[in-house]
């Protein structure tokens, strides 16, 4: 391997600007599992100095540890010295899936093949698919211990309501496998917009996958060439709501992606389902008396910065609960659900007990990101969106009068 293949092409004022301090170390779910150093932010970025400015070469212990990351960011949120570890972990997996010292399994590299370059940029195949799942899952077919979501005909097969881009107050963004598989979150999310008397669109031809798994996999070239997608089925200069944190939080960082001015002032359009609402108004909704824990997604907080909106929306309806550790991620990551499952469970363990600490013996969970409800799920716990909730509320108020 040559310097130029070794060299991980990182900002190295970035990489240098990690002082080693350790307080990182607290909020990284993988090192709290393991204690180890290499699983630490501190750990991973002297590991990432070592080839960017030792020319070492990179190892498969590197690449292993690297890809351990859930990528939850939580070390930037604690960070005195504002380490973009995010941006650095995306530039080595990006270096590792063009370079990886590690060759993968012919069905990984099938996987990810299918998976990236043919599911997901083709809408129409995910939900195609998707119908072929829901017949699995009527069979029984599908194990429940995959933690997929149980799909329904009906949600399936009816199309989301919209109106003439020309004509739209707001755009909801639908996404790729959540349109697929919780399209009723959207659903709701409408239902809430439409009580503000917003006027919803959705994405037109191609914009479905934002890029956010792509990005997180190293996949940077493909990940542009959807985000460019996505900007050119949001025309206009109307508002682009996300109910998925992890959607959300790609979008907001589009003009970086990019790198073009606009792809900068779309990022600007992009707000949080949440985030909108506690800027343009709540609905006027009446106490329904349950009680609801908040797990933050680790993309609405660490990177999206709009936790305290999901507070707002839902405090008038529903008795919030905290956890000691909300901050803590919940393990699924993504697709890191799958590729690293051992540790994605150890992760979520941990945070299913301080929910159920904090429960008691009747309670709901909200989370505003699709994976993170579907691995919580797993993990035996009701999960609803703030979209579901909030909806859920209006429609006791509704009855109440």
């Amino acid at each position: 391997m040559s310097s130029d293949t070794r060299r991980l092409a990182l900002d190295e004022d970035d990489l240098v600007s990690c002082v080693s301090c350790g307080l990182c170390l607290p909020a990284c779910p993988t090192y709290r599992v393991t204690g180890l150093e290499i699983a630490s932010p501190r750990g991973r970025i002297a590991a990432m100095r070592a080839i960017q400015l030792d020319g070492r070469p990179a190892s498969g212990e590197f690449a292993a540890a690297m890809e351990a990351c859930v990528q939850c960011r939580a070390c930037e949120a604690a960070c005195p010295s504002s380490v973009p570890f995010g941006h650095l972990m995306e530039g080595t997996r990006e270096h590792l899936h063009h370079e990886s010292p590690a060759p993968k399994t012919v069905w990984r590299r099938l996987a990810e093949l299918l998976g990236y370059r043919v599911v997901l940029p083709r809408h129409w195949l995910l939900l195609s698919l998707s119908w072929l799942l829901l017949m699995g899952q009527r069979l029984r077919l599908v194990p429940r211990r995959l933690g997929l979501p149980r799909l329904r005909a009906r949600s399936l097969a009816s199309r989301l309501p919209s109106v003439p881009h020309a004509d739209a107050d707001v755009y909801l963004f639908v996404g790729c496998v959540m349109d697929a598989w919780q399209r009723d979150v959207h659903r709701a999310a409408i239902d809430v917009l439409g009580a503000r008397s917003a006027r919803v669109a959705t994405p037109g031809r191609g914009g479905a996958c934002c890029g956010a798994l792509h990005l997180h996999a190293g996949r940077s070239v493909e990940a542009r060439r959807l985000a460019q997608r996505v900007i050119e089925s949001l025309p206009g200069d109307a508002p682009v709501v996300v109910d998925s944190a992890g959607c959300g939080a790609a979008m907001k960082d589009y003009g970086r992606l990019l790198g073009t001015a606009a792809a900068a002032a779309f990022s600007t359009r992009v707000h949080d389902f949440s985030e909108w609402l506690a800027a343009d108004g709540v609905p006027d909704t009446c106490a329904t008396g349950q009680r609801v824990v908040v797990q933050d997604p680790c993309h609405l907080r660490n990177v999206q910065h709009a936790e305290a909106a999901v507070r707002v929306v839902l405090g008038s309806a529903y008795e919030l609960v905290e956890t000691d550790d909300d901050a803590m991620c919940c393990g699924a990551g993504g697709v890191y659900s799958v590729t690293e499952r051992e540790m994605s469970a150890k992760i979520r363990d941990r945070k299913v007990a301080r929910i159920r600490e904090v429960g008691g013996s009747a309670f709901v969970v909200a989370s505003a990101n699709p994976g993170c409800a579907m691995h919580l799920q797993a993990g035996g716990l009701d999960v609803r969106h703030p979209a579901e909730l909030l909806a859920a509320a209006l429609d006791h108020g509704r009855r109440a009068t």
